[in-house]
């Protein structure tokens, strides 16, 4: 059994203070014999894993032979998103699949969703100490 792995919280915008830090998670993503080092932000508020579209092509995606695609909601509601899954691992834990909306959005980070991020990991946030740990499900 693996301990929890402990991060702290990353600047995002230094001009607001403390309320500019965000739980960014880093991992590797892989698809097919392409890894890359990220950042994910934890958001429990979503509802999906959302791939910038600059990361799914440096992954080696390619757009038009992935035939799922799906609605995204709020401010990415204007841009097309197609359904691919990664391969994603984070610090010592096992390697697990994560399946992404891919947007055509580049302004956007890639985002740690409940599906199924959530669904695979469980997260503790410590939000007065600018920290959170990350455990693997099948740990607990």
């Amino acid at each position: 059994m693996r301990k929890p792995q402990r991060y702290s919280f990353t600047t995002f915008d230094p001009a607001l203070g403390e309320a500019g830090f965000r739980p960014f998670l880093p991992l590797t993503l892989t698809y097919g014999e392409q890894s890359l080092l990220a950042n994910g932000l934890l958001d429990t508020g979503a509802t999906v894993n959302v791939l910038p579209y600059q990361l799914g092509l440096e992954l080696g995606v390619v757009w038009d032979k992935l035939t799922t695609s799906l609605q995204l909601t709020g401010n990415l509601a204007q841009f097309e998103a197609r359904v691919v899954v990664l391969e994603a691992k984070v610090s010592d834990f096992e390697p697990v699949r994560l399946v992404f909306a891919w947007t055509q959005a580049d302004n956007v980070p890639l985002i740690l969703g409940q599906v199924n991020f959530f669904m695979e990991f469980d997260v503790c946030f410590y939000r007065s100490q600018l920290s959170f740990e990350v455990c693997y499900k099948k740990d607990v």
